[in-house]
């Protein structure tokens, strides 16, 4: 579906690329280059954000077809095209990537002051390569989009990150390039069984051998595995986190580790579903492990930072689990999981940038009494708190509930386990906050710390709505990927079915 053929996902895909180009043709002192880089970065990144409205509107709820669609030939001779398109699965990834694009810009209007051009560049690529990789319809275009985030998020790790910032930014991207390099043999490995690279006729027209099938999703999980991140491939985030701006941690938690979870639904589950319901258990083992053990993890982290990328890691957790129940509410909580997650630990690193541009520390100890000083900060804090402990009228509770009731169904004590990830992450969550937020004022810097300032009220006023927009009245969200949700369940219980009246025809 596009209206009159507009090429819109292209548009959005390579706007912030003719933002880049101007950002790169700027010329001046360094203050002037400075100034433009960051205002041509916002003006782009607000038009992009701007346009992709037009997939809120536009978009057909009541389909679970792939709609603004867009297709042209690439390399016709080995049946690979420019394919692009959105489902229900994909078209909210693609608004929240555009939404946290300038929200990031313009937290770092102050904080980077080293090389402003690049880094506005270096975002506007990462922006492409988001947005282009979740309206990917074939494999090598989404291959292209899935490996091409790493080249940008690497360098805004590495050259604006904190003192261990090269070691984290490779830390980073070997972890993933190695988990990639195995996907891309099973996408060759697919190529030359099927023929085609087309995601969509993978999906509605090729039925992949039994054995073939539990390789590819080894492969895949190793992929999607580290980009979750899942236990025990996680130790890469921490150090990213920490290191990484507070703009690059907001982009690594809200949208690349959306990117893994995206991959199970849009490959794993719908091309693979005989695997993946064989591994459902192990992915059960590993999502429970994450949750608890990563939650026990927060609870003796000293650096703000690092607590938050753990509670990450388990709240990834509860997505996985919910996206391998194979039922209606574990899929959608775990769909409705990844968007609560990206705002609001998005927010929460952002809070925690707040106090570090004004006092050039993340731990913990250093801090107290900040109500006193900054009552509005604290308020706005205490929302994505209270968010991520699952509070109901916030964002995080919706999700977190439906997949422990879809959990509930597959197996009690799978979401009983589960269900503790809640009690531990309050734990976590009211010890940082209290430690932050509450007590006496002990140091002298921090009775002159200021409130914050219009612009990181800006910055925070959209988050702020969200959260509550989704928890108060959730289903102007799953309206939108409920019917891809039911397709994606009624696909996967057919193809379990033929496989199993094909065994049973082989057995008599």
């Amino acid at each position: 579906m596009n209206a009159a053929g507009f090429p819109l996902l292209s548009l959005l895909t390579f706007l912030p690329l003719a933002g880049a180009l101007f950002i790169a043709t700027v010329r001046g002192d360094e203050a002037t280059v400075a100034r433009n880089a960051r205002w041509g970065a916002l003006w782009t990144s607000m038009i992009v954000f701007v346009l992709s409205l037009w997939l809120w509107f536009g978009f057909d709820k009541s389909s679970a077809e792939f709609q603004f669609v867009e297709r042209a030939a690439w390399l016709p001779a080995f049946s690979i095209n420019y394919h692009m398109g959105v489902d229900g699965i994909s078209v909210l990834f693609v608004l929240l990537s555009t939404l946290l694009t300038p929200i990031c810009i313009l937290a770092s209007w102050e904080a980077i002051t080293a090389r402003v051009r690049e880094y506005m560049i270096a975002f506007l690529v990462l922006e492409t390569m988001m947005v282009g990789m979740f309206c990917a319809l074939d494999m090598v275009v989404f291959y292209i989009f899935f490996e091409g985030v790493l080249i940008p998020m690497f360098l805004i790790i590495g050259v604006w990150g904190g003192p261990r910032r090269v070691y984290a930014a490779f830390k980073f991207f070997l972890y993933t390039l190695l988990g990639s390099v195995l996907m891309l043999l099973a996408l060759l490995a697919i190529y030359f069984h099927a023929g085609t690279t087309d995601i969509p006729t993978l999906i509605s027209q090729h039925n992949l051998p039994r054995g073939m099938q539990t390789w590819l999703f080894l492969a895949f999980l190793a992929s999607f595995a580290v980009k979750v991140p899942m236990w025990p491939v996680h130790t890469w985030l921490p150090d990213a986190h920490v290191e990484a701006p507070t703009a690059g941690s907001v982009i690594l938690a809200g949208v690349l580790l959306k990117m893994g979870g995206y991959g199970f639904l849009r490959f794993s589950l719908p091309m693979l579903p005989e695997a993946s319901a064989y591994f459902a258990p192990l992915i059960f083992a590993l999502s429970i492990v994450a949750v608890i053990y990563t939650s026990l993890v927060a609870l003796a982290q000293e650096d703000m930072k690092k607590l938050i990328a753990y509670s990450s890691v388990a709240h990834m957790g509860m997505v996985t689990l919910g996206t391998f129940t194979f039922n209606t509410q574990g899929l959608e909580g775990a769909m409705f999981q990844m968007l609560s997650h990206g705002i609001v630990s998005g927010a929460l690193f952002l809070c925690v940038g707040v106090v570090y541009d004004r006092i050039h520390s993340r731990e913990i100890a250093r801090y107290g009494g900040l109500s006193a000083r900054m009552p509005i900060y604290a308020l706005v804090f205490m929302l994505f708190t209270m968010a991520s402990v699952g509070l109901p009228g916030t964002a995080g509770f919706v999700g977190e509930f439906l997949v422990i009731v879809g959990a509930y169904k597959v197996n009690i004590w799978v979401a009983l386990l589960a269900a503790s990830g809640m009690v531990l992450g309050a734990a976590y969550m009211l010890y940082l906050y209290r430690r932050v937020i509450f007590g006496g004022i002990t140091r002298a810097d921090l009775r002159s710390i200021l409130d914050l300032s219009p612009r990181e009220t800006a910055v925070f006023a959209p988050l702020v709505v969200l959260t509550l927009w989704m928890g108060i009245y959730p289903s102007s969200f799953t309206d939108f990927f409920d019917q891809s949700v039911q397709g994606l369940i009624a696909h996967h219980q057919a193809a379990l079915g033929r496989a199993t009246a094909f065994a049973a025809g082989a057995v008599q």
